[in-house]
This record gives C-alpha cells, sequence and structure tokens, in this order.
C-alpha cells in the first residue's frame, strides 16, 4: 500500500463535473488499496464559486460541505484537508498535512499550478497530470522564453496521449511526456435506458480561457471549434441539446440552428445531478477545444468517458484520441459535420448494440482501477 496525496479543485468549483472528474482519481486509487489524502489550496483572492448564489468570494462554505459530504459517502472521511485564503487549515491541521507530505509516496498535481509543490518536495515523487495538453506545454515553452521558471516534478503526464510524440505540433516544454487518460469508476454510472424524447447532449464551457499564442500562430477554445458544427441539428433526426456555461453564448444563434439550450451549472449542481443529466441523455455530441485539435493533443475526455460508461455511445471531434481508443463502435471520432451526422445516424441504426459497446470500450479501456495502475507503475510505485 502506497501514501498517495492527490491536489486538485473541489471546494473552489463545487460543480458536478468538476467533482466528478477529481472523485474517479481518488475512489479509483482506494479501490487499489492506497492510502489517499485530498488537499486544495485557495492562493487568490476570490476563489470559491457559489454555483447557488453564482459569486465568487472567499466564502467556501458552500463547496466545503459539498466536498466533504461527497468524499464521506465514498469512504474517505477525514483524508481532506483544505487551505482558506487567510491560510486557515480545515479538515487535517497543518502539522498533519505536513507529516502526511513527508511519508507520502507519491503527490500527484492534477491542478493545483504548484501550490503544494514546497510540502510535496520534502516527501516522495511528484507527478503533474496536464488536463490541458497543448495549452499548458505552450505556457511553459513562452516561460522558459521569457525566462520565467516553471514548476518543477519529477514525472509529468498529459490527458493528451500524443504529447511528447511525432503525432502532436505541441512544444515539450522540455519535459518528457507519459499519456494518461482520464480514468473512470464505471461501477458510479449506472447503464439505464434513456428516456424515448433523450437529446445527444454535452455540457461544456463555451470558452473557458483566453487564446494562447505560440510561434506566431493563436490557439482558441471550443466556441471556435463549434461553428464548424453548427448545422448539426438540421442534418440528423434526434434531438440535440447543448448544456453550456460561460460569456458570450450566441443564445440565438444556437437555437436559430435547432440546438435545444441547458444552462450547465443548472443540470450539473452536484454529482448526482450530472450522473442523473447523463443518464437522461441518449448519447453524446462534443467538440473539443481548438488547442487540443490543432496540436492534435490526443486529449479524451473525463466527461465523454463518463458517458461511455453511462452506456451512452459518444461521438466526439477528434484531437488524435482515435490512435489509441477504439473507435466506429459505440465511440466515433469526427473532424466535420458531415461525419458527426452519419455517426449519429450509425448509432440510431442498432442503438442497442452501440449502447452496449460504448460501456464495453470504458470498461476495457478507461476503468480507473486498470488506468491507475499503470499510471502508478510509471511511477515508480
Amino acid at each position: 500500500m502506497a501514501r498517495i496525496i492527490a491536489g486538485s479543485y473541489m471546494v473552489r468549483y463545487p460543480l458536478g463535473g468538476m467533482m466528478s472528474w477529481t472523485l474517479q482519481w481518488l475512489v479509483g486509487l482506494q479501490r487499489l488499496g492506497h492510502d489517499v489524502v485530498f488537499v486544495e489550496k485557495s492562493c487568490y483572492a476570490d476563489s470559491c464559486y457559489d454555483p447557488v448564489r453564482k459569486t465568487s468570494s472567499d466564502d467556501f462554505a458552500y463547496g466545503l460541505k459539498t466536498t466533504v459530504d461527497l468524499l464521506e459517502r465514498f469512504g474517505l472521511a477525514g483524508r481532506w484537508c483544505y487551505v482558506d485564503f487567510q491560510n486557515d487549515y480545515h479538515g487535517m491541521s497543518r502539522e498533519k498535512i505536513e507529516e502526511l507530505f513527508r511519508s507520502a509516496d507519491v503527490f500527484i498535481d492534477l491542478g493545483t499550478h504548484g501550490a503544494w509543490l514546497e510540502e510535496a518536495n520534502h516527501g516522495g515523487v511528484t507527478v503533474l497530470v496536464d488536463g490541458e495538453p497543448g495549452y499548458t506545454q505552450i505556457h511553459m515553452q513562452n516561460r522558459i522564453a521569457s525566462d520565467e521558471p516553471v514548476n518543477e516534478y519529477g514525472r509529468y503526464f498529459s490527458n493528451g496521449a500524443n504529447i511528447g510524440t511525432s503525432k502532436s505540433t505541441a512544444p515539450t516544454g522540455g519535459k518528457t511526456w507519459r499519456g494518461v487518460f482520464n480514468p473512470v469508476v464505471t461501477e458510479l454510472f449506472a447503464v439505464e435506458p434513456p428516456p424515448a424524447d433523450a437529446p445527444f447532449s454535452t455540457i461544456m464551457n463555451w470558452r473557458s480561457h483566453e487564446p494562447c499564442k505560440f510561434n506566431g500562430r493563436t490557439y482558441g477554445q471550443k466556441d471556435l471549434e463549434f461553428a464548424r458544427f453548427i448545422r448539426l441539428p438540421r442534418k440528423t433526426r434526434v434531438p440535440m441539446e447543448l448544456a453550456a456555461s460561460g460569456k458570450k453564448i450566441p443564445a440565438h444563434e444556437l437555437e436559430s440552428a435547432g440546438w435545444h439550450l441547458r444552462d450547465a451549472q443548472e443540470v450539473t449542481i452536484s454529482f448526482d445531478a450530472y450522473q442523473r443529466y447523463i443518464r437522461n441523455c441518449r448519447g453524446e455530441f462534443s467538440v473539443c477545444k481548438n488547442v487540443f485539435v490543432e496540436t492534435r493533443s490526443g486529449w479524451f475526455s473525463d466527461r465523454s468517458a463518463a458517458y461511455l460508461a453511462s452506456g451512452r455511445p459518444v461521438v466526439l471531434q477528434d484531437t488524435g484520441f482515435s490512435d489509441h481508443l477504439p473507435v466506429g463502435e459505440g465511440l466515433f471520432a469526427v473532424r466535420d459535420v458531415e461525419e458527426a451526422a452519419a455517426a449519429i445516424e450509425e448509432i440510431e441504426g442498432d442503438y442497442g448494440r452501440h449502447s452496449s459497446r460504448a460501456r464495453e470500450i470504458a470498461c476495457q479501456h478507461l476503468e480507473a482501477e486498470t488506468v491507475l495502475e499503470t499510471f502508478l507503475h510509471e511511477c515508480g510505485l
């Protein structure tokens, strides 16, 4: 049994999709028999988002209660520490958490941006898991070019399976990258028949951050890619739904094109709501961030993994993940609106077969225990 400390963000952004992403790692590591501790730290003002009031502040009460309740449900009661903006420790004390870091075998940074590196460097191996392939490496490369410091880890992994290989045009930031798909604990996602009028859907942030530039080229977000597929509802007989959040969503244009719009925050207000929303859909269609597509990063979504685990076929814009996952049954990698429409029609021609295959892909290729056992082996454990 290894002692594993995982750092991510749940308290500060306690919506269902974000909670699920981190939870799959924690529960997967726990089911492998390891001693797992979750840590989070607020490093800047107004970092805590309250999805009920839709405000950002230093008030972490809602996020902390939501996170603690979820962790307790999955056997992680008392195995957490949150440090607020005033540097006060909640859950485990400063002394206890520093002691655990000194005795830890590995610290996994799932998006803390180095906030725990001072403590982690007193213990075992430090591991960065990059969830923004292409963007992360461009950011590193640009900092290096400007003689700015870059956080250092013992191992580097990316959710982009092509990062660091000749298949991707993304830089490496001078690091050696290994691929790791977002894991999914398939047992947490029930397979039930969808409602008769269920749509193909996705859950997305219209634009999660500003464009990035590298070597004179600008890379954007999902808003840029969605324009290529906006005509999809007119090319298929299946209802198409978009649960979106973010600024400058062109609601009128999307609705005029046949998309049914939902508020992503409302339909995924909790982990249970996130699961329920996926179950109430027929399958997923989604675009990917422009930077993932243009660099052919090989990124595959944790959200898409949840759809697959729920027996929901997935039609996803190809980022190069088709180099690593089986496509053509249950999971389709598409490049344009015509391919997306054809994939949906293929699924509708034999929905039961594609639904079963979707679940099989999740179990065979993305199951948390399998993915994370390999991951830990590559970390030296």
